[in-house]
Formats: structure tokens, sequence, C-alpha cells
């Protein structure tokens, strides 16, 4: 099944061993005592794993940046010092989670500004080319390897750090792979706190005001009491799950295929019902189509549903401030039958999404909010329905404007955490409008998807430049 076969594993887990050089807590320089109380977007993910997104770099001519660096080591070094120097700004990111257990058998959490610090680790991989990774069909196992915190869950931030970066050297570049506790970021804080990070890096200024400062206070509506009380059983905190054998491959869609997916939907299902399909909504559905044709063993009643991650910071009246950092999230269903997405083409599928995604206004965000607080419900991992397509992050993300001070990253990948059979996580790609997908399946179905003309008539090859 899987294109490149076991020789590929056989090989680098014989040959490839990664050698840790130096782990280290990196502090902010600028302790401030500061309590932040976290609302029902953030404690709704308690028991989830953090966030892992990590990107590849060329390794630098260091002839060409000697005023950046002239070694490897100074590079790391220079990296340790800018990340402290952005901590600065997100001190939360230093601290830990502190729980608190209340009269009435609930905890309550909050972050501790303590700076007890972030932690970082530098390893190589002697034997590893960008090319070992980049130019395979499926995405190596290795890569899980590149990214710290693997298999800690968010509540464990009471002791583990909310930060924790793991910087690779391979014999022609280096991966810098962050992880950020889920608790205190979603995917849109992610990436604000990383380009920030690069920002500081390429500018060697330590007194840098960054361009998008964070506003590190939460938001809560009138009608919450915080702190909020959490109902965290040991049925949450133990919730284990097998996951089936599972493969990930990345699905490069470029601007001039976006356009013909999106105008077809449109012309079909959008323009005479006054509805606009997007981009992203049209390319979902293209792939969501695909999954179903290819799963085996599929009856026309079976329910499929495919879970979407909705942003609140533009559908609050009025809008969260620009740069609120923390979690402003929560997921849509939109459910079908295998019998009826495929009596239709993806057209259909993408107005179905469409639908769901429109009736999510202020009044709906408000809802889950004060629903949730009424009713607490952590997310499980246990409860991922077999038959569901979960959709994370966002081609909007600024990716590829992360320059350290030697060049703009040539690929983006996302560790283990919170992958499972149907999990899609969503980048921008390198060239300005396309969408790559990393996808995350059972290696049948991922294989099946390889050879579905009709799905991969709209995927292009990955260009690394």
């Amino acid at each position: 099944i899987n294109e490149f076969s076991s020789s590929f594993y056989n090989k680098y887990s014989e040959m490839t061993k990664l050698q840790v050089v130096s782990t280290c807590v990196i502090r902010s320089q600028k302790s401030i005592e500061k309590k932040i109380q976290l609302t029902p977007w953030d404690l709704q993910l308690l028991t989830v794993d953090s966030i892992q997104k990590g990107l590849f770099f060329h390794k630098p001519n260091l002839q060409q940046h000697k005023k950046f660096a002239k070694s490897s080591l100074e590079i790391i070094n220079r990296l340790k010092i800018s990340l402290s120097d952005t901590l600065n700004h997100f001190p939360l990111l230093a601290g830990r989670l502190v729980g608190s257990k209340n009269s009435d058998d609930t905890l309550s959490f909050f972050v501790d500004c303590n700076n007890e610090g972030a932690e970082f680790t530098y390893v190589t991989a002697p034997d590893l080319t960008m090319a070992d990774i980049l130019e395979q069909t499926y995405m190596p196992k290795i890569v899980k390897s590149f990214f710290p915190l693997n298999g800690v869950r968010n509540y464990e931030g009471v002791s583990k750090p909310l930060l924790a970066v793991q910087v690779t050297e391979l014999v022609d570049g280096f991966f810098i792979g962050c992880a950020i506790n889920h608790c205190v970021a979603d995917g849109t804080s992610f990436w604000h706190f990383f380009n920030c990070w690069s920002e500081t890096a390429r500018n060697s200024d330590s007194n840098l005001i960054v361009n998008k400062p964070p506003i590190l206070d939460r938001w809560f509506p009138e009608f919450v009491v915080s702190p909020i009380h959490v109902p965290l059983s040991k049925e949450h905190v133990h919730d284990e799950f097998d996951l089936p054998l599972l493969e990930e491959r990345v699905f490069h869609f470029s601007k001039e295929n976006i356009a013909r997916l999106k105008a077809k939907a449109n012309s079909e299902y959008g323009n005479n019902q006054k509805i606009c399909i997007s981009s992203l909504q049209a390319v979902l559905a293209h792939l969501w189509h695909s999954v179903i044709r290819c799963r085996c063993g599929t009856n026309a009643d079976e329910k499929f549903s495919f879970k979407l991650l909705i942003g609140a910071r533009p559908r609050l009246q009025p809008h969260l401030p620009e740069g609120y950092f923390g979690n402003a999230v929560h997921f849509v269903n939109v459910t079908t039958t295998a019998g009826e997405m495929l009596e239709h083409d993806s057209g259909w599928a993408a107005l179905q999404m469409n639908k769901v995604v429109s009736t999510q206004i202020h009044e709906e965000v408000m809802n889950f909010y004060q629903s949730w607080v009424k009713n607490p419900k952590i997310v499980k991992k246990s409860e991922v329905v077999a038959n569901s397509l979960i959709a994370s992050s966002s081609p909007r993300f600024d990716v590829y404007g992360n320059d350290f001070g030697w060049g703009r990253p040539v690929a983006v990948r996302s560790g283990a955490g919170n992958k499972h059979d149907g999990k899609m996580t969503i980048f921008c790609g390198v060239e300005q409008g396309s969408i790559d997908i990393e996808a995350c399946l059972t290696p049948e179905t991922l294989h099946a998807m390889g050879q579905d003309t009709k799905f991969m008539g709209a995927v292009s090859k990955i260009e690394i430049v």
C-alpha cells in the first residue's frame, strides 16, 4: 500500500538516530505577576493534546548570512535569545496551568504567568536530508519525533511547559517544531506567536515592539462568573483508545485548480440560490467526496459527518480585539449519508457545508458559550466518530512569512497530537492562493484516494524550492 514501502522506514530506523545535543529552559526577561482565567473555548480542550506545528528551512549559506551567524550553534543561540525576547510579549507561554478544587468537587483552572519557562531542545539528524522527508508520497514516521510534548495532555500543563520548541538540524536544513498547550492558544494564536518570534529573530532587537502585540486577557460575557467550574472526571483523564494503523499524505491544490472547483460548485449549487461557496468549502467537499468513495465496505445508509472548526473572533459583535490570544473556536457538524453524497457531486457537499457555516452568527456563538457554562463538556479523544472527518487549522494563517533571518520556510508539517482516522490539517501552500491538506487516514483509504482519478485530477505535485 505504501508507495515507498517499509524499506524507507527500515532504512531510517536503522541508520537515523536523532541525537539530542542540548535541552534548556528559556524564560522571559521581564517577569510579571498575572493570572489569566480560562474560558469555555479553552477549558473544553483540557484532555486533548498540544498544538504541534513546524517548519522546514534550507540550511543558510553561512558566508552569505555571516552577519546573522557563522555556525549552526550560533543559529541555535540566536533562536534561543529571540525566543526569550518574544516571551516578553507572551508571558503566559512561560507560565503554567494552575488547577484548584472547588467545594462542589469541580475544578477551576487559570494560567499563572510565573516565568517557569519554555522548553528548548536542539537535536541533530546527521543522516537525514529534507528530500528524505519532503519528496516522499507518505509522511515518514520520523517526522513525529521532530516535535516536543508528544503524548502530553493539556491538563498536564500544571507541571509541563505550556510552550516547547525542538529545533532539528538535518544534513541540509533545519526543522523548527513548536508545541503549545491547546488550553492557552488556538491556531490563530499559535501562528501569532510564531510570526512574532520570527519577526524578533530576524530583527535581532530585544526591544522590538512586535507589529501585533497579543491581548492576553480573556473575554467573558456578562452572564459568566469567572472562574468557571469544570467537572473533570477520571473518565476524562484516563480516556484511552486504540488508534488504527494510520498514514499521512499532503495533497496540494493549486490556485488554478481551486478556482475551477469553486466555479463548478457555485455554477451548479451556489449562484442560483444567491449563495457563494468558498474556495475552502469547495476543496474540502472535493476531498470528502473522495474519502466516501474510497472507504471500504461503505453502504448507502451509513452516516458520515464533517466537523468544521468555526472561528468566533470575526463572528462576535463587536469583534474580539486584534491580537486576542487564546482559543475562540468551536466545532459544527455537517452530516449526510454515503448514498446522498454519492448521488451528487462534490458541489452539493460544499453547499451543505456552506449552509451550516452561514448559521454561525453572533447569536450562535453566544449560544455555544452560554450552554457550555451551564453544562461543561470536555472534548474526549475516544468520542471521535469512525465516519467523521475533522478539519483544523486554516489557509489564512501566515505560515510562509516566518523568516528567522536566513530565508522563508519551504514546507510545513504537523505532529502526532490529536491525530486520528479522518483528521485533515489545512495549510496555505507555498505559492499564493494554493492550499495544502495534510490528510490522516487508514492506509487503505489513503492509497485508494491516490488512485481516484476524479479526486487526483484537482491535485498538483508539490514542487520543493
